[in-house]
């Protein structure tokens, strides 16, 4: 990439948009414009209102599925440690990983449900933000197919989180195996404000909020503008550990005949480097420094993304017209050390564009129906090369030109024939158009058209006022990857002899959930799911270098979480999730079975607010354990072990007064050497050392 071309870009995107949004930031004169977001109108969940009063409503909501869904608010963000990883936002959600991978920006450590095929990055979950699919097919400079790459995002850009746990909705497509992320941005409704934040290993944050709406003329609804610029600096524990990282976003909003309307724009520029893994037991032995770096060579890494994204909502109820369009130049390119003089650097140079329409039909209280289609044409190069010395030379691991045409048709419809009891039906049919030109083996260049039918059905009862239970079973998929339909081959020039063409179809599992919510008591909420999830036709490497669907991997597992709040200003949490089986039926010679996922994962935390005398003090306490994960080593790599535990502990403290906030906050990870970034190999376990402390402190100004 060429830095000092981007780094015009993001000065020319900021001198053009700081104006328009500081003019546009005036005092309110009418009524909130509201939020324009394919595919469902929110409603925000405060400590007291959780996702279980809305499942026998029927509402295009996430929190009206039937299945276990979690909540996490604008007002809740602001009490959790984000940090350097916005992966962090889903520390408290029950049974999902959130990892902090400390290699820079190399896409989103989230997993959930006993899924791990693309590592620590977030693929098998479909995300979207404003309607937008999050999840990049066939990256090179990710981590695999599907990763999720949400560094833009900074905790004042967004509005609400929705974490559904299995494929039940049909309104989601490609990676909805383990469940769906939909994330609203904000819309605007947001003090004004400028802040600073220092952490330690030198993390400097700055962040500058602009919130107002302005009149074109008296007669007409006002636009509400929201405009975020956050600057990011930060080494790292590991002495060559480095981010810098700049986001701007703007989001205009307003209501126009029938509907709501809204144009997010956003840039994002980064660069890192990274310190790589370690060996285990070279740190257990003291043979190697936890600070150092793999191969005493780190590894690279850049980002640049220009995107928009238009949407329309109905303006009064959830019943109409929802839209979206969206389109984004996406740039990344990653280099990763496998030598003391050789990087293997991988690169994604694409352009997006794509969109969605669905019209909601409601029948009073008692039904609605939901039909839309959807397509997103992703077209660029996709390649990993191998570098010497930091020159790249003529030898390639893959090389593809990617016109990747998606498009597909879904329907979701509800009906309530009694009070007490919903039932919930979706389908979705989607469809692969692709021409992939290969350029290392160009007798592997081919097109590729499958299609895959994903069928859901549930049910919700109210069996009392403060029980709910519910049941789905649903199927999901994922697409394949270009380098699972035309082969790479060894590493090799371009234009080199060879390559064959894979019949390889999209992977759909089938998943089965049963789970109830209870509160036993005023303050007192109580979730429990099941789930049994099976996965026969998995897209698997073959010993020979060849994909087959022919993989078969089952997992089962239950989720558990308590929300209590005994007096006023105390709330507390809980929750512990059991993976019971996450393996592989049928593992390919010399191979393990079970798949890297924690079989316990406990979560528990407690917030404590009060205002003293005009001064309020917000306390938030966090702990986080998982245990249990199985890796393999030796050759061949059955040697089956455990990783150590994980423990993390986070402290965080906020006051607020007058326009004034300050916060300090502290991370504890007291055991050596323990990690949630790690990975078996044939020495053994490789990990990412992390510091016992953390710490720092932020203070804003609002406005």
């Amino acid at each position: 990439m060429n830095n000092k071309e981007n780094t015009g870009t993001a000065r020319a995107l900021a001198c053009a948009l700081l104006p328009l949004a500081a003019g546009v930031a005036s005092p309110a004169v009418s009524a909130d414009a509201g939020h324009a977001t394919l595919p469902e109108v929110s409603v925000v969940a405060s400590q007291d209102e959780r996702p279980h009063d809305q499942r026998n409503v029927v509402t295009t909501d996430s929190a009206g599925l039937p299945a276990a869904v979690s909540v996490v608010t604008a007002d809740e963000l602001a009490t959790i440690n984000i940090g350097r990883d916005i992966s962090n936002m889903f520390r408290r959600v029950p049974g999902v990983v959130a990892n902090n991978i400390d290699q820079g920006d190399t896409g989103n450590g989230f997993r959930m449900r006993g899924f791990a095929t693309q590592g620590t990055h977030g693929a098998d979950t479909a995300v979207y933000v404003d309607g937008v699919p999050q999840n990049m097919p066939s990256s090179q400079a990710g981590a695999g197919h599907g990763p999720a790459f949400l560094e833009w995002l900074t905790p004042d850009m967004i509005g609400q989180i929705d974490v559904i746990k299995g494929p039940v909705s049909a309104l989601y497509g490609d990676q909805n195996r383990a469940g769906a992320v939909p994330i609203q941005t904000q819309s605007g409704e947001v003090p004004s404000s400028f802040g600073i934040g220092l952490d330690r290993y030198d993390g400097k944050r700055a962040t500058l909020v602009l919130s107002g709406r302005h009149a074109l003329r008296p007669e007409t609804e006002p636009i509400q503008s929201l405009f975020v610029a956050d600057l990011y600096r930060t080494h790292s524990y590991r002495y060559d550990g480095s981010t810098e990282r700049n986001n701007l976003f703007w989001k205009l909003s307003t209501r126009i005949g029938e509907g709501l309307y809204s144009l997010r724009l956003n840039h994002y520029r980064a660069e890192s480097t990274a310190a790589g893994y370690l060996l285990l037991s070279d740190l257990q032995s003291g043979k190697v420094d936890p600070r150092s770096t793999q191969y005493g060579l780190p590894g690279f890494g850049s980002g640049t993304r220009s995107m928009f994204a238009l949407n329309r909502a109905p303006a009064h109820g959830e019943e109409g017209w929802y839209a979206t369009l969206y389109g984004e130049a996406f740039e990344r390119e990653r280099g990763i050390a496998t030598s003391s003089v050789q990087h293997t650097v991988g690169s994604d140079d694409r352009n997006v564009f794509g969109g969605r329409l669905a019209g909601n039909v409601t029948f009073g209280d008692r039904a609605a129906l939901m039909a839309g289609l959807e397509v997103r044409r992703d077209h660029g190069d996709a390649q990993r090369q191998i570098w010497l010395r930091g020159v790249p030379t003529a030898n390639y691991v893959n090389a593809q030109r990617l016109t990747l045409l998606t498009y597909g048709l879904f329907v979701q419809g509800q009906f309530k024939p009694v009070d007490s009891v919903k039932l919930s039906a979706g389908l979705r049919r989607d469809w692969f158009d692709y021409d992939i030109v290969n350029r290392k083996l160009p007798a592997a260049s081919t097109d590729y058209f499958k299609g895959v039918t994903t069928p859901k059905l549930g049910a919700a009862w109210t069996v009392l006022p403060g029980l709910d239970l519910f049941a789905n079973v649903a199927q999901g998929f994922r697409s394949p990857a270009a380098e699972q339909i035309s082969s790479s081959g060894a590493p090799g020039p371009l234009g080199a002899p060879g390559g064959t063409v894979y019949d390889v179809s999209p992977s759909k599992v089938k998943s089965y959930d049963v789970g109830f919510t209870a509160t036993p008591a005023r303050n007192l909420t109580v979730t429990a799911a099941a789930y049994y999830t099976l996965n026969e036709d998995e897209i698997v490497g073959q010993a020979d270098g060849s994909f087959r669907s022919v993989g078969d991997t089952t997992r089962k597992g239950y989720e558990v979480e308590a929300r209590w709040r005994p007096v006023r200003p105390v709330s507390l949490y809980a929750s512990y999730g059991h993976i019971i089986q996450a393996e592989a039926n049928n593992p390919l010679p010399n191979t393990g079975a079970r798949l890297s996922v924690p079989r316990h994962q406990l979560k528990v935390g407690a917030e404590y607010r009060q205002r003293l005398q005009g001064v309020q003090l917000t306390v938030n306490a966090d702990a986080y354990l998982t245990t249990g994960i199985p890796y393999y080593m030796g050759t061949p790599q059955t040697q089956l072990r455990f990783m150590p535990a994980y423990t993390r502990f986070d402290l965080r403290g906020v006051l607020d007064w007058k326009q004034y906030q300050l916060s300090l906050f502290a991370v504890l990870q007291p055991h050596r050497f323990s990690t949630e970034a790690a990975y078996g190999s044939a020495a053994g376990l490789l990990v990412s050392p992390q510091p016992k402390w953390q710490f720092g402190m932020a203070a804003r100004y609002f406005f």
